[in-house]
């Protein structure tokens, strides 16, 4: 391991310094480099070759554990402590940040709705519980606002739209999606935090007229409403932290990828066992 490592930085330093520092000799690297290959090093780099693919794949986000088991489900057979460690050597590190900063509110709203969920963030099934929010994202034109509403049984994300402003068209229009794809009956709790949006009465009439239960967080924190805190962070860490978007049609069609290409088909969850949203409502339904 320690040859692998000067002959990885011997660009950057001389391989003098680096034998002295790593305390081998200088010919026993040059040995080292002019012996072909074994059978083990030659499996370790077809191995981090896939561990690189994994990691471009989704989104450099993936830790050592969840690349491991996005390896293990292709059937490529590796032990977990054997990715961690190549991925070390090999500098492959999850481009992540905080998950999501604590907030409290504040608004001048509307009798809120009553809290149904109470941190209880689990479903017996799909279109049981929806949990909704809205976040803004920058771009060089402006700042681009996104609505989304997300199953909790299975973490997808049902409902979604985007727009300049963070109004009430914008928070009925991802309603609306999620309405026309899901036909829910009557009786889903729909929770969100006690915003204007979700408090005026246009959007409670709609709620009403679809039968479903308005539920609000208590005034507290971000973690009242932390499934769609936890997504909005993913979407940050994994896409918006990392792009510079000229323009919001350019964020727009890279939400919409991140969405309906990446999230709810390929992205494994933890708290799902390690599937996808979409494995997960296909189970449900025995497909």
């Amino acid at each position: 391991m320690k040859y692998a490592l000067i002959d990885r930085e011997c660009s950057n330093h001389s391989v003098c310094v680096l034998c002295r520092v790593l305390q081998v000799s200088r010919s026993g690297f040059y040995a080292w480099r002019a012996r072909a290959p074994s059978a083990r090093d030659r499996a370790n780099a077809v191995l981090v070759s896939e561990i690189r693919r994994v990691h471009r794949e989704h989104r450099q986000a993936c830790g050592a554990l969840k690349t491991w088991k996005v390896l293990n489900r292709a059937g490529i057979a590796c032990g977990k402590h054997r990715v961690a460690r190549l991925r070390k050597l090999h500098g492959i590190e999850a481009n992540r940040k905080r998950r999501f900063r604590v907030t409290t509110e504040h608004h001048q709203t509307p009798v809120a709705a009553p809290d149904r969920l109470n941190r209880a963030f689990t479903a017996s099934a799909p279109n049981k519980t929806w949990v909704g929010d809205m976040t803004v994202v920058r771009t060089r034109q402006g700042w681009l606002n996104l609505a989304v509403l997300v199953d909790l049984y299975s973490r997808k994300v049902v409902g979604w739209a985007m727009g300049p402003q963070p109004n009430q068209q914008l928070a009925l229009k991802a309603l609306e999606m999620a309405l026309h794809h899901r036909s829910p009956a009557a009786g889903l709790v729909h929770h969100t935090d006690r915003g204007a949006t979700y408090s005026a009465t246009a959007y409670r009439h709609r709620l009403q007229q679809a039968g479903l239960l308005p539920s609000m967080s208590g005034r507290k924190s971000a973690y009242d409403n932390a499934v769609a805190e936890s997504f909005f962070a993913n979407l940050k860490n994994e896409l918006v932290h990392h792009c510079d978007f000229p323009t919001r049609d350019h964020a727009r069609a890279a939400i919409f990828d991140y969405i309906e290409l990446y999230y709810n088909r390929k992205r494994l969850h933890q708290t799902l066992g390690y599937r996808t949203p979409d494995e997960v409502e296909r189970e449900w339904r025995g497909v």
